[in-house]
């Protein structure tokens, strides 16, 4: 059976170049190809032009064969057939919420359940991140940091990006546990956690003092309790 893999990143990306190149090298490495393919999907940002010539030189100057899918201006009609022709689907970050409503509209959910189920590798930064899991923090509905709680599913709770780079992300992502989020995991930028079916198999990092962290409510008081998870600094 073939292996299901994602790494969802706290935040950084390939926006972050040159700081992040640890962890750009380390999803590399999950497909154990040198040189494997690369599908950018940057719909989060209504694949924003630029956002999409980071990403292509990142993943390029790597020696990987990239491409991307465009959803606002679609050119591929068979997407399942692009989509498996890849070794690796890297999404960006911006806004969840409507990132998630096009990709319903297209089908793109159900195929990138297939494919992650094939082996592809899945991997993403913020809203590349949320998007797997059953629910997450996030800035898509306004300034405002909210729940958003129809997540992809791929994996089993709740996720927060940015966790020590925005002043509210931790003061949020408390509040919504303790008030019934599910429970799950927050990641600071520079911080990714690797999933092997949909069990943390490694947390990993581009900087030596960032972490992740697993937060659940106290049955008991009804708080949330943030634990710290064991990372690997990759420098």
């Amino acid at each position: 059976m073939p292996e299901r893999q994602i790494l969802a990143i706290g935040g950084g990306g390939v926006s972050q170049e040159p700081q992040n190149t640890l962890l750009l090298d380390y999803l590399i490495g999950l497909t154990g190809k040198a040189k494997p393919r690369v599908c950018i999907i940057g719909t989060a940002t209504g694949d924003r032009e630029n956002n999409l010539v980071t990403a292509y030189r990142a993943f390029g100057r790597r020696g990987c064969p990239v491409t991307h899918l465009g959803l606002f201006t679609r050119e591929v009609e068979d997407l399942r057939a692009f989509i498996f022709d890849q070794d690796l689907i890297y999404v960006g970050g911006g806004n969840t919420a409507s990132m998630l409503a096009v990709w319903r509209v297209h089908g793109l959910d159900a195929i990138l359940r297939e494919a992650w189920e094939a082996g592809i590798v899945l991997g993403g930064v913020s809203a590349g991140a949320i998007c797997w899991f059953e629910a997450g923090i996030t800035d898509s509905f306004g300034p405002t940091l909210q729940a958003l709680d129809d997540g992809l599913r791929f994996l089993p709770g709740s996720c927060c990006p940015h966790y020590d780079g925005e002043e509210q992300r931790r003061p949020t992502y408390q509040g919504q546990i303790a008030a019934g989020l599910s429970a799950g995991i927050a990641l600071d930028d520079g911080c990714a956690a690797h999933y092997r079916g949909t069990e943390i198999a490694e947390i990993v990092t581009s900087r030596p003092e960032a972490r992740a962290y697993r937060l659940a409510r106290d049955g008991a008081t009804g708080a949330a309790i943030e634990m710290p998870l064991e990372a690997r600094f990759l420098g």
